[in-house]
């Protein structure tokens, strides 16, 4: 019988602070604590902005492409990106927020 192998995902993730209506890029092996971490006021980049929201994944394999990855949805290109990609949560959101405008 084939051996199984256990696949070491590596995420990156968006959150949105809903109360500066602000994204939070991020990267991590371990998305569940990661978030209960930002949760808690234990990530000092993202305390002062609670209550978060987790809106956007994207999993990889390797950890060079993830960190890659999360480096380009920093950029001006990669928030672009994002905004497209979200545009209909982001659309309802402006609806009720402002966000985005």
């Amino acid at each position: 019988m084939p051996s199984r192998r256990i696949l070491n995902w590596h995420y990156v993730y968006v959150l949105l602070s809903e109360k500066e209506n602000e994204l939070y890029i991020g990267y991590t092996r371990d998305l569940k604590q990661r978030i209960q971490k930002h949760n808690a006021k234990k990530v000092f980049s993202t305390k002062s902005k609670l209550p978060l929201k987790l809106i956007y994944v994207e999993a990889c394999l390797n950890e060079e492409d993830a960190k890659r990855r999360e480096g380009y949805l920093k950029t001006t290109q990669g928030r672009r990106f994002l905004k497209l990609r979200l545009r209909k949560f982001l659309k309802f959101r402006n609806s009720s927020t402002g966000y985005g405008k």
